[in-house]
């Protein structure tokens, strides 16, 4: 029978599988050359699936690479009011990459990029307690506040979870999360008193940026990856 088209599409890193439905709802989608626009429907090795007139292939091996996100790009692969993302800074061969999880239009640093839909999910999971760390400078001296965020904390009606906060200097702090809320560190900074000026991600789970330039990508060792997934 195979697997269901959306999440063949899934597993190819193109989209995740919400956005795969939403693309074969909106009728970009043809298996064998036949537009389809339900999710229920089944593609088999010899079928040919292609959105937007593009072929996709299955997923074979896992890859994973790290991208220096620059500022002011937006981690998505269209932005509706047209500013600039982060596939406008990678090459053709990197188009059919689906990020993990985002960083938002103004954070920089280290982007996770994968050909691998479902390890992409994983790796974003709150239950797969993967850290992420951050250098956040801020616009306050003031500290005596942070313990809240240390603790845990909610914040218009949103529960945040224990982070862990360094202090290391002047108006810089060292940030670590597992849960990866959407602007998690801006919001409960922010409540704290604390708002943030720069953020800057150093490093995911086990990979750390380095000294990657700005605007570059670089492929993980297979090593890496699957001392990754036995984490899960």
């Amino acid at each position: 029978m195979g697997v269901r088209v959306a999440k063949f599409i899934a597993d190819s890193g193109v989209a995740s599988r919400r956005g795969a439905e939403e693309l074969i709802a909106a009728g970009h989608v043809r298996i064998n050359g036949v537009v389809i626009d339900s999710p229920v429907n089944f593609v088999g090795e010899n079928d040919t699936v292609e959105i937007d007139g593009k072929k996709i292939s299955a997923r074979t091996d896992t890859e994973l690479y790290m991208f220096h996100k620059p500022i002011n790009t937006m981690t998505t692969l269209h932005d509706p009011r047209g500013r600039k993302t982060i596939y406008d800074c990678l090459g053709d061969e990197y188009k059919n990459l689906k990020y993990v999880g985002r960083l938002d239009y103004k954070t920089t640093g280290l982007l996770l990029l994968t050909n691998d839909g479902d390890f992409a999910r994983k790796l974003t999971l709150p239950s797969s307690n993967i850290e992420r760390t951050y250098i956040a400078t801020v616009n306050s001296t003031d500290f005596s506040h942070l313990d809240k965020a240390r603790h845990g904390m909610v914040v218009d009606g949103i529960k945040y979870a224990p982070m862990k906060i360094e202090e290391i200097g002047g108006n810089d702090l060292r940030i670590t999360i597992t849960e990866g809320k959407k602007n998690e560190v801006r919001i409960v900074l922010r409540a704290c008193g604390c708002p943030v000026r720069k953020l800057h991600r150093i490093s995911y789970g086990k990979i750390r940026l380095g000294k990657l330039p700005v605007g570059k990508i670089q492929k993980i060792s297979q090593k890496t990856i699957d001392l990754m997934k036995k984490s899960f």
